[in-house]
């Protein structure tokens, strides 16, 4: 197949997880047989055009007036998109299928599939609604309505985990068999080779303190301010312990002010952002790994500290709640409740040979369940799911054209024949 990903961030411009899933997922593609062709957003001196190991990767700007919020940037960049591959497809033919990723590529997907008839597979990695716990202001209502859009233009249409499709399907009143169920997942050969380095992990921990590890991004859905709320009860039943908070975002101040507050200074530590051997090399420095989310439709990074063989707590929300069996291949704990957060935390810093087993069964779980082999697979027949069901339609108007134009002209034929027997009754008369 000739693939179309569009998408406002691919590597080495990572904003989310949307990134790591088009990368890997158009790796995958490629070594299937198929060819690939990325169009996203140009970043700094990243190059217009690249080929990231036969991807073709296609970089474009925004128009040169500037935007006044971010709506009208993610528009002047779909307009661009549009444009470059419109470009494209003029140059070397159609694709047999866009595959848009979330509400930041549905305009021009929009555009694309209309114009070119090309049917549209649509990726849904979060919603608005979900992130903000419902939908407060007009900026909100817009990226909603645009998520909508892009649901009902789409063919088909995906999402990554049970969880997110049923909020969805409820969300935008889609048909419930439009949806398509397709986990993320992770390169199995990320932590090869990577050990734990002493001299690293004394950066953020003392040798004979516990670490517990959260990354991600600083952002309130991801639950952070419940983790710190945490520590005074996991410092009470184990005093060797250290929260290293690895990443960026909005709330980073607020976080390091709620630190404060509380007393904890000197036992937790914020990293900032992490590259990504960094990231490696801090998963297996962890002895514990968190992600207390409150909305999560999926967890990549659960996937990571798993696959890492780290002990992993997570939150009964979402994705999450779907990766991991409480107690079998890691712990959970009640979404927004640091009580809860730090009982599972604590029953893992007690009970090594449960921290070992649950590690273990982890790993294994992502091996067999999470890897991109497989997903590709699964994505590549909901393509040709798309691709029938356009040709189906396409079939369909044809016949039902072709019907009317058969309609039309029986019509004008027995008007004939009725003007016919009239003219000749009335000359018959005269």
């Amino acid at each position: 197949m000739k693939i179309l990903m569009l998408t406002w961030e691919y590597p080495p411009r990572i904003v989310g997880g949307i990134a790591r899933v088009a990368h890997d997922l158009s790796h995958r593609l490629i070594k299937d047989g198929h060819e690939v062709t990325v169009v996203t957003y140009k970043e700094g001196d990243l190059p217009d055009y690249e080929n990231d190991k036969g991807v073709e990767v296609y970089r474009v700007e925004n128009f040169m007036i500037h935007p006044t919020n971010f709506i009208e940037w993610v528009l002047q960049l779909n307009f661009n998109m549009a444009a470059k591959a419109t470009q494209l497809i003029n140059e070397n033919g159609k694709f047999d299928v866009i595959h848009a990723h979330d509400w930041l590529a549905a305009t021009s997907a929009k555009m694309l599939k209309q114009a070119f008839n090309i049917p549209l597979v649509a990726t849904i990695h979060a919603t608005e609604a979900g992130r903000n716990s419902g939908v407060h202001d007009e900026t909100q209502r817009y990226i909603n309505d645009t998520e909508w859009m892009l649901t009902y233009e789409a063919t088909e249409v995906i999402v990554n985990s049970n969880f997110m499709k049923g909020h969805v399907q409820g969300l935008f009143g889609l048909p419930f068999d439009k949806i398509n169920v397709v986990p993320n997942g992770i390169n199995l050969t990320n932590f090869n080779g990577v050990e734990r380095d002493y001299e690293f992990r004394r950066q953020y921990a003392m040798d004979n303190e516990k670490m517990i590890l959260y990354v991600g991004r600083l952002v309130y859905e991801k639950g952070i301010q419940h983790l710190i709320s945490a520590m005074p009860k996991i410092l009470n039943g184990y005093h060797d312990t250290k929260l290293v908070i690895a990443g960026k975002g909005g709330m980073l101040d607020e976080l390091k002010t709620q630190a404060e507050r509380m007393g904890l200074s000197n036992k937790i530590y914020f990293t900032g952002y992490l590259n990504s051997k960094q990231v490696q090399k801090i998963y297996k420095c962890a002895d514990v790994a968190v992600f207390p989310s409150t909305y999560e439709p999926f967890g990549i990074v659960a996937l990571e500290g798993m696959l890492a063989g780290v002990p992993t707590v997570v939150s009964d929300i979402g994705g999450l709640n779907e990766i991991v069996d409480h107690g079998v291949n890691g712990m959970k704990s009640y979404a927004g409740n640091p009580n809860s957060i730090a009982d599972s935390v604590l029953t893992l810093l007690y009970d090594g040979q449960l921290a070992s087993n649950v590690a273990k069964k982890a790993k294994q779980k992502v091996k067999e369940e999470f890897n991109w082999t497989k997903i590709a697979q699964d994505t590549h027949y909901i393509y040709e799911k798309a691709i029938c069901k356009t040709v189906a339609e396409k079939q369909k108007q044809e016949i039902e054209q072709e019907n009317a134009k058969k309609a039309s002209k029986a019509k004008n034929s027995e008007t004939e024949i009725t003007n016919l027997l009239s003219f000749k009754k009335k000359h018959a008369y005269a």
